[in-house]
């Protein structure tokens, strides 16, 4: 995981991003042909802010999503989280979320894991920190806006995953599996200056960002 960067190095990164064009959503060459999924969110809209309620500079839980046009033969729903803008060579994951059952068509806020909150008994796994929960989106200052794909697929069988799946795992169930997705993006930048300091932390102590 990445730590925290001064603004000035968050300015010399301005060119350094994984790229929309790496996310899963991007690289499993799924919509020509398949179905699309609309993935919508009472919180925010597409390509629109996320409320800093689900970012580190809030309460960091999990956003409300919302999704409709799941394609007859689904047998379960998988959801991941990435930061196209990362400056990392591919995208950081904020969240995974397997085995979803194809009778809810969304999930509250709050429903992943997160700090100080345990979250509504989902198959969560592992997001770039190694943590099964959600990990609230914290760029570097300077860096600019951050894009935060939220993307659903839709299986045509329900794998057997670990405990605590990543995202080379998903990606092969995907790979194997997918019969259509969908995209929902949320953006967030923290502009120069603006360093959240977590309790009992120095400003010059380690922070992660992404």
């Amino acid at each position: 995981m990445l730590e925290k960067l001064p603004d000035v190095i968050g300015h010399a990164l301005q060119g350094v991003r994984a790229g929309l064009d790496q996310i899963v959503f991007n690289t499993l060459g799924l919509r020509e042909g398949m179905a699309s999924i609309e993935v919508t969110s009472l919180a925010f809209t597409d390509h629109a802010p996320l409320p800093p309620r689900y970012t580190a500079d809030g309460e960091g839980v999990s956003p409300p999503l919302q999704w409709k046009g799941v394609p007859a033969g689904a047998a379960s729903l998988l959801l991941i989280v990435e930061d196209a803008d990362s400056p990392t060579p591919n995208p950081l994951v904020h969240a995974i979320v397997v085995s979803l059952p194809l009778d809810i068509g969304s999930l509250a806020e709050a429903a992943m894991p997160s700090e100080d909150n345990e979250g509504a008994g989902l198959h969560v796994g592992r997001n770039s920190a190694l943590q099964s929960a959600w990990l609230p989106p914290d760029p570097p200052p300077g860096h600019g806006t951050h894009r935060y794909a939220f993307q659903l697929f839709a299986l045509r069988q329900a794998p057997e995953f670990s405990d605590a799946p990543g995202r080379d795992e998903v990606v092969e169930a995907l790979r194997e599996h997918a019969m259509a997705s969908g995209l929902l993006i949320g953006t967030h930048e923290r502009p120069d200056g603006s360093i959240r300091i977590e309790e009992g932390a120095t400003p010059n102590g380690p922070l992660a960002a992404g």
